[in-house]
């Protein structure tokens, strides 16, 4: 029986980390239709690259960072309970390599691309698993400073405040020390309208991660036994209330219908395993409602040229995610109780604090050594052409 249940437990865990790892296909495609057409390739090249740069970082670094584990033992010490331990990096890897895959979509356009990969090694092996380790590993002891100070823990499920906060306010100054895209802004004032380049592949996109969704937020139980179905109709609700707010509020725009849904999984994350379906809608339609209004203001009148709106939509509704689970995870509006509201802000605000710290440090030592940006020709002749050497249609240029 200990047999079945480790075996059971490793496909439970792997088919989560394949799930997310399909996600990330999911960010491609997103910021593949969102860019312009000279700017494809990048995209598509960015985040498969992102993602083996991080793996080695999370690997050899940030694994040992966040949870104290290596794995520089022999194979057989690695198979022990059917190699669970391995499978479990595996799956939280591919949460870690969420973080660059959000930051590209902020950057797109107009960065470097050796710069950006020596950014995500350090962000991965060190500034998301000094967090990571504080809500999940206990690490430094704040978690159990909570417990006694507010009678529970910090709470996030599946990551609304550990991977998308973090991931979005990482962005934030990336994005801040790029500066706009050429043209983006005028000196007179105006505004350059940059439209998508494809719905169909940025919907496609959307698509895919709301699919690979419900492995990231069902599988975060770990382990067969803790598996909840309410976690999968609390991630539906929020998606759909997500979907909904943003239609309403976007006036049909198809960008906000297929970040909508995005913004509601996101913010759902963090207390998807204790909220009333109810009460996962009402979250999913704030953060629906959130990221178009706030998308809004930092492109139009804040003048910052976040790409996707990844602070918006990650940082943002990830922000809201976990304070709501503090709100609505309570038993006095229909949830299951555990958590409370002070430790989700406190911890919040943490995440805040460390992802716009290491950020800000990281980047702005690329910056004043290998520098970030494209220079100017380059942007204008387009990221496919001027670091990877073809466009994503060679055959059709320049008149389809």
């Amino acid at each position: 029986m200990e047999a079945l249940k480790s075996g059971s437990d490793v496909l439970f865990i792997l088919l989560g980390a394949i799930m997310v790892l399909a996600m990330h296909a999911g960010f491609a495609f997103l910021e593949l239709g969102t860019v312009r057409k000279k700017n494809q390739v990048n995209a598509l090249v960015k985040i498969l690259t992102d993602f083996c740069v991080s793996t080695i970082a999370y690997f050899f670094v940030g694994y040992s960072v966040a949870y104290g584990i290596n794995f520089f033992s022999g194979a057989e010490t690695l198979m022990q309970k059917n190699g669970f331990e391995l499978t479990k990096f595996f799956f939280l890897l591919t949460f870690a390599a969420a973080i660059p895959a959000i930051v590209s979509g902020g950057i797109a356009e107009r960065a470097k691309f050796n710069p950006q990969l020596i950014a995500t090694f350090l962000i991965v092996g060190f500034v998301y698993p000094f967090f990571e380790g504080i809500a999940w590993n206990q690490a430094f002891g704040i978690q159990a400073w909570l417990k006694a100070s507010f009678g529970e823990e910090f709470h996030d499920f599946a990551g609304s405040v550990v991977v998308h906060a973090m991931g979005g306010w990482i962005a934030l100054p990336a994005v801040l020390l790029l500066g706009a895209r050429h043209g983006r802004y005028t000196k007179e004032g105006r505004i350059s309208a940059h439209p998508p380049s494809s719905i169909p592949f940025l919907a496609l996109g959307a698509w895919i991660l709301m699919v690979g969704w419900f492995g990231f937020n069902v599988m975060s139980a770990q382990t067969l036994d803790k598996v909840s179905g309410l976690v999968a109709i609390n991630s539906l609700m929020a998606m759909v209330g997500g979907t909904l707010v943003a239609l309403l509020l976007g006036k049909n725009d198809p960008g906000f219908v297929h970040n909508g849904p995005l913004a509601g999984l996101v913010a759902v994350c963090a207390g998807s395993d204790v909220m009333h379906p109810m009460g996962a809608l009402v979250v999913g339609g704030v953060a629906g409602g959130l990221f178009v209004v706030m998308f809004t203001l930092t492109q139009n009148r804040w003048k910052i040229d976040d790409v996707l709106g990844v602070w918006p939509l990650h940082g943002l509704c990830g922000t809201w995610g976990g304070i709501a689970a503090g709100i609505f995870g309570s038993q006095a509006l229909g949830g299951a109780g555990g958590v409370a509201f002070m430790p989700q802000l406190i911890m919040t605000a943490l995440a805040i604090v460390v992802a716009l710290l290491g950020s800000f440090v990281v980047y702005r030592v690329l910056k004043m050594t290998l520098g970030l940006r494209l220079d100017q020709e380059q942007e204008y002749d387009g990221a496919d052409i001027s670091i990877h050497r073809i466009t994503a249609t060679p055959e059709r240029e320049p008149n389809w």
